[in-house]
């Protein structure tokens, strides 16, 4: 189980949060439910509908798209973000390539921190921008 503290040190570290202060931090690991993975689980898959996104804690997963993997994401970083901002099933199936642990927040719960922080949307835009400059076609 993740403390608090460790929460908030976590997401000081997560580009989407690195801008906040430490109260809003406070307030966002509250809301964080963390939730665990073992190694090969399918966590969504590509179609599904979305409503919460995720942080790597520890671990890593695989992106995939059809039957083609597209990345490998980390620790600290996220995933489930698009689903999360328009409503759209989830662009591509998420499996765990190591146990993994997350923290997940709600599409409501996001929404009112972004009402709230103008620095989260901006977060938003720079992981989604970083990720469509590292496209492999």
């Amino acid at each position: 189980m993740i403390s608090t503290l460790e929460k908030i040190i976590f997401l000081k570290g997560v580009e989407l949060f690195s801008q906040l202060s430490g109260e809003k931090l406070a307030q966002v690991s509250q809301i964080a439910k963390e939730v665990e993975f073992d190694r090969g689980k399918k966590i969504f898959s590509e179609g599904d509908a979305g409503n919460s996104l995720f942080l790597i804690v520890r671990g890593s997963v695989d992106v995939v798209k059809g039957d083609r993997r597209l990345v490998t994401l980390g620790e600290k970083e996220c995933f489930g973000e698009m689903a999360i901002l328009d409503s759209e099933p989830r662009s591509a199936t998420i499996v765990a390539s190591a146990d993994v642990v997350c923290l997940e927040l709600s599409r409501e719960d996001f929404y009112e921190l972004m009402a709230d922080e103008h620095e989260i949307p901006q977060g938003i835009i720079k992981v989604l921008v970083r990720r469509l400059r590292n496209v492999k076609t």
